[in-house]
């Protein structure tokens, strides 16, 4: 940010020495505006040229004085989206901001504003809170644009300089002297506003969600699904780290919120997959639904929240870089020393099978390489902010580190297990072709009987059809297992029709058994393979994608459940997981493959840069594995954890507006604050 900086100062100093600033033309409405050079961008066009110019000296006396950048933007109102927190938290998002970076918002028509700031940056959420209020709203309600920017600056300045309002201080003592409570109602009350982030909504009182535009709400909880599945994602991993160090005991507090939040997510992603499938919904169904989507959302990020402060207790990575530093570069070597292995055992299933049946791992063993080039990024950034003293940034990079590991070995498992999947249904394809030469032979007696209409011939020309197809492509190869398994199935339900009449009740059981544990097996197959590519692509992943394999994976664990009871019930479920796991890589790939990370740096921690490049450092591929995070989907943040859909998180830009890894937690350990109307 110190480039930027200089440079901004400069514009800024050659604006004021030539002359007025240059104001925008008014306009109804404004969506998210690029800031360019200026510190003040008047496109309500409510202030005149002497009061921009007096807005602009505060701002550059601000980062004269402290190094602290305020941007000023009036607009007459805030679209896409409403939100004056997601509005402006947006704006920051879209410009980069950093840290020391802080918005105000202002819509003048209507009357909404919010003061955003880094969750990371000098200024406190709680000081931020005072000069919104004490400051900033005043001004707005007497009409005083201008003045409202100056003192926006002046309390920044007050802020870190050590100075502050009468409120401030009379909070600061409010604090001690309450103490604990004080601290658990705060606590309690940014949490909630953490809700209100994930997808711009819960927490925010609900008639809010039923006035806003429907297409609105609908990006608003696409947006809450996605960042909700990563914190959900990442806090597991955390987990994972935390088991292996403590054991089970220590950590089932929090493995009791990650199932809770778990939990929530499938119901939102059940609701989700009711949205988007053929059957028509009204819009009074797609309000409350999206809503409901929202909340839950919401109810799943706080879940995680709760336990947030005590994982990092737990964890204690601040007080062991060193060793953790240590224990992490050993599982590094361990992967990599799996690396050629796995590129040979690709390279043998290349030759065997085709490229479609591949899909999901064709590049993991470079995704893997990209993991591990950033662990050694991670870990070189985290010895240098811990030999500076700096043993917060380090823990940083060390879980950054951690997460690049436990996916590079993710990503080289996810190849094995293709690899023995692929394997187990061609297997199952040589049980299958002798019954559907069986149930052929049964077929054409039946047929000899009589078939009048021509209808059992029909189906054994095209059952021994699929039966020669197969045959050829078996000797032929190389093969898609899956989709000849999913072609024999097919087959086998068209004949199995024909012979259900003069099947007993029995022998159709036990044929609805015998093909539900092949359809099971191609299900499981394909829901596990979907899901190794979101999890180490979910950078990039929407919640279309998401949402297939969550309804994927609940009809595979509902088939497992009523197969011995319902078999032919279960069969149909299984069939419809593996279809919407199909749908799932689909989607998923297609999101990969238009994948453009923001433009922007890559942070100071991880060595600056383009977010555009990352060289040889794998900072792209953490990106893209969403181990960094930012403002990739849908406008959202991600963050500390994942989940903080309309804030802009303090991980999200730490170390200069650009990238941060996760951690155990949903959106409001890394929230944002405040706001309101005037």
């Amino acid at each position: 940010m110190l480039l930027r900086r200089v440079l901004t100062g400069v514009l800024l100093a050659g604006a004021l020495i030539a002359g007025p600033l240059a104001i925008a033309a008014p306009a109804s409405a404004e969506d998210p505006v690029d800031l360019g050079s200026s510190h003040v961008d008047d496109v309500a066009g409510v202030l005149s040229d002497s009061e921009a110019d007096a807005v602009s000296a505060a701002a550059a006396k601000l980062a004269d004085d402290h190094k602290i950048d305020l941007f000023v933007v009036y607009v007459p109102r805030f679209t896409n989206p409403t939100d004056a927190a997601d509005w402006a938290n947006e704006t920051a998002a879209q410009n980069n901001l950093g840290p020391n970076d802080y918005l105000l918002a202002v819509a003048t028509d209507g009357r909404a504003y919010y003061l955003s700031g880094d969750d990371e940056g000098p200024v406190s959420a709680d000081q931020l809170d005072s000069i919104e209020q004490n400051d900033v709203e005043p001004r707005l309600r007497a009409g005083d644009w201008s003045g409202a920017g100056i003192a926006a600056a002046n309390g920044l300045a007050d802020a870190v300089g050590g100075g502050g309002s009468g409120f401030f201080w009379f909070f600061l003592i409010a604090v001690v002297v309450v103490g604990l409570i004080i601290f658990l109602v705060v606590r309690s009350r940014r949490t909630k506003k953490a809700g209100s982030a994930v997808g711009g909504a819960p927490g925010r009182p609900q008639s809010e969600l039923e006035t806003i535009p429907i297409e609105e709400l609908q990006r608003r909880a696409g947006s809450a699904l996605v960042q909700t599945d990563d914190a959900i994602r990442t806090s597991e991993e955390e987990l994972g780290f935390a088991t292996a160090q403590y054991g089970a005991d220590p950590v089932v507090p929090f493995q009791a919120a990650l199932d809770q939040a778990k939990g929530q997510l499938r119901e939102a992603f059940t609701l989700k997959q009711k949205l988007d499938d053929a059957e028509p919904d009204t819009d009074e169904q797609r309000r409350q639904w999206n809503i409901r989507i929202v909340e839950l959302c919401a109810a799943a990020n706080q879940a995680l929240d709760a336990q947030a402060d005590a994982f990092d207790e737990l964890r204690s990575l601040e007080k062991r870089i060193p060793e953790a530093s240590a224990e992490v570069s050993a599982a590094a070597q361990q992967v990599s020393a799996r690396v050629e292995q796995t590129r040979t055992t690709a390279a043998a299933l290349a030759q065997r099978y085709t490229d479609a049946s591949l899909a999901t791992v064709q590049d993991n063993v470079d995704q893997a390489t990209q993991r591990l080039a950033f662990v050694t990024t991670a870990l070189a950034a985290a010895t240098q902010k811990a030999d500076a003293g700096d043993t917060s940034a380090a823990a940083i990079g060390v879980r950054a580190a951690e997460e690049s590991v436990d996916q590079a070995k993710l990503l080289l498992d996810a190849v094995d297990r293709v690899a023995a999947d692929l394997k187990a249904t061609q297997q199952s394809i040589d049980t299958v072709l002798p019954e559907l030469d069986s149930d052929l032979a049964e077929a054409r007696a039946l047929a000899a009987a009589g078939d009048p209409g021509g209808t059992i011939a029909g189906v054994i020309a095209g059952t021994e059809q699929t039966v020669a197809d197969v045959r050829a492509k078996l000797a032929a190869g190389p093969i898609n297992p899956l989709e000849i398994a999913q072609r024999l199935e097919a087959a086998n339900r068209s004949i199995d029709g024909v012979l259900q009449g003069v099947r007993d009740a029995r022998a159709q059981t036990q044929r609805a058994q015998s093909s539900l544990q092949q359809t099971l097996l191609t299900a499981r197959a394909r829901v596990s393979a979907c899901e190794d590519f979101i999890t180490a692509r979910r950078g990039a992943v929407g919640p279309e994608a998401r949402t297939r394999l969550a309804e994927a994976g609940r009809l595979v664990v509902q088939a497992e459940q009523t197969a011995t009871t319902d078999p032919v019930t279960a069969l149909g479920e299984a069939q419809r997981a593996a279809q919407l796991a199909d749908e799932a890589t689909q989607l998923a790939q297609r999101d990969v493959g238009g994948f453009q990370p923001q433009q922007g740096g890559l942070g100071d921690l991880f060595g600056g840069g383009s977010g555009s490049g990352g060289g040889g450092n794998g900072a792209m591929g953490a990106i893209l594995g969403g181990i960094l995070i930012n403002s990739v989907l849908n406008g959202g943040l991600g963050g500390w954890g994942g989940g903080s859909g309309g804030g802009r998180s303090g991980g999200g830009r730490s170390g200069g507006g650009g990238f941060s890894p996760g951690s155990f937690g949903g959106g409001g350990t890394r929230t944002r604050r405040g706001g309101g109307r005037f």
